[in-house]
């Protein structure tokens, strides 16, 4: 099992003093991070999406906390693979130099984009990428085992040349593809991929796809294989806010969790960009005088329907809340078939105090819990 940290670089202010910060914030929270016994630092790629995910160029975020850490592993979650937006060269190239230099900390994930606001930057229409997609992840690991490469493919053509240097793990990276959907499980398990489950939709919804994807897994042919290091692994967010005061975890994580739905939605589906300044008193007190969390999207009585993938979001019941609460939550992805768990505190209005509080809960109570545990069922 392992316990990671995933970053979009959201931000409630995209002026250049808001964009220092949160890089600013996710290095102060990623050296701490390794210091607490996280495993991995993951980074998305997203591009022209203000405010939702300002994370448009991962490989120089995970470069650089190569350079500042020791132990802790950087993961690409994912390269989007677009030849115009990342070509497939650049990608083999970039991968294998950062996998030298962290001598062997990288994990490589792979996907299309999530939205036409970014396809279009590049010139593609998003409904028509996926066989380019799947041109350039079967093509990049070649590329990094083979002396030399020639490929004349539909959308990638490359004359033979040797393409330098080769990665650091043997035969290259652990790879991984972005699951957002049935469609996508059944690709990665039947391509021998690490599966990176992307959704907020909890541990009902993880124990689903975990069963989409195992049966893909072993169901799956040698010739459909990506790269040539198969790689079971099914890795499930986590949205978490952790604090003594479990209430208050509970009112900035839903904060930040509504944040998020909405800068998103602004871009998926053309909705209005979020405003915090009109979310005041979302807490309000019920008819007994105990305290409840409201928001125009979430409330600690709501009910979702799981089977609309657009509601998945809406799902208020995460990892908000005491060390104890944190420690439930985990087990129940676990126990969903998680082998990691993707924790996500760093969401819109989400406080630097309380994400660094969040991470000192979680490396001084949960991963030990969860250590422990191991060790227990071991002897």
């Amino acid at each position: 099992m392992k316990f990671s940290l995933i970053y979009e670089a959201q931000t409630t202010d995209a002026s250049r003093a808001g964009d220092r910060k949160v890089f600013d914030d996710i290095v102060e929270q990623a050296l701490l991070a390794e210091q607490m016994g996280f495993d991995v630092i993951w980074c998305v790629e997203h591009t022209a999406l203000s405010n939702y995910a300002h994370m448009s160029a991962p490989e120089t975020v995970l470069a650089f906390l190569a350079g500042k850490t020791q132990r802790i592993h950087l993961g690409h979650g994912v390269v989007c693979l677009p030849p115009a937006m990342n070509h497939p060269v650049k990608v083999a190239e970039r991968i294998a130099t950062l996998d030298l230099l962290s001598h062997g900390r990288l994990h490589f994930g792979v996907g299309k984009g999530g939205t036409q606001q970014e396809s279009g930057t590049f010139g593609y229409d998003l409904a028509t990428l996926n066989p380019q997609i799947d041109e350039a992840m079967y093509l990049i690991p070649r590329i990094m085992v083979q002396d030399e490469i020639e490929h004349d493919g539909v959308h990638v053509k490359i004359p033979r040349r040797p393409i330098h240097p080769k990665p650091y793990q043997d035969p290259h990276p652990p790879m991984y593809l972005a699951c957002t959907n049935t469609e996508t499980l059944a690709r990665a398990g039947g391509r021998g991929m690490g599966a990176l489950v992307l959704g907020f939709g909890g541990p009902e919804d993880v124990a689903k796809k975990n069963a989409i994807y195992r049966e893909a897994w072993n169901g799956r042919k040698a010739d459909d294989q990506v790269g040539f290091r198969p790689n079971q692994h099914l890795a499930a967010l986590c949205p978490t806010i952790v604090l003594d005061d479990g209430l208050e975890a509970r009112k900035i994580g839903i904060k930040g969790q509504r944040y998020f739905m909405e800068s998103l939605a602004h871009w998926y589906t053309g909705g209005p960009k979020p405003d915090p300044a009109k979310w005041e008193g979302d807490t309000v007190a019920d008819a007994e005088g105990k305290a409840v969390i409201r928001t125009s999207f979430a409330s600690e009585k709501i009910s979702v329907d799981f089977s609309d993938p657009t509601m998945m979001m809406l799902n208020p019941n995460h990892a908000y809340g005491t060390v104890q609460d944190c420690i439930a939550y985990v087990q129940k992805l676990i126990d969903a078939g998680a082998d990691e768990i993707l924790f996500i505190c760093q969401m819109g209005t989400v406080p630097q105090w309380a994400q660094l509080e969040t991470l000192r809960n979680i490396g001084t109570h949960v991963i030990p819990h969860f250590h422990a545990q191991k060790q227990r069922a071991a002897a």
